[in-house]
């Protein structure tokens, strides 16, 4: 855990560091830090969660589109212009 250690800027009195150049070097050194922790996932993940995603939306958007219908023709049999449904 020592080398992951990050140097402390010095602090002024609000909290921050005067020196913009320093802030931006502890920035990126953070960001480095946090990119070693990231694990790549598998083929087999990777596919896996592609379709997890792919079934979600596609089942949003079905429940969407359900929600339109439904809304749509109440709204057109509230104001008499639509049968409810688009049954005659």
């Amino acid at each position: 855990m020592a080398e992951n250690a990050i140097e402390e800027a010095p602090r002024t009195r609000e909290g921050g560091s005067r020196n913009p150049f320093l802030r931006l070097w502890t920035f990126l050194k953070e960001v480095l830090v946090e990119l070693r922790k990231v694990v790549t996932p598998t083929r087999k993940e990777l596919i896996r969660y592609t379709l997890v995603v792919l079934v979600f939306v596609v089942f949003m958007m079905l429940l969407v589109s359900g929600l339109d219908l439904l809304f749509g023709s109440l709204v057109g049999w509230v104001f008499g212009d639509i049968p409810l449904f688009g049954l005659a």
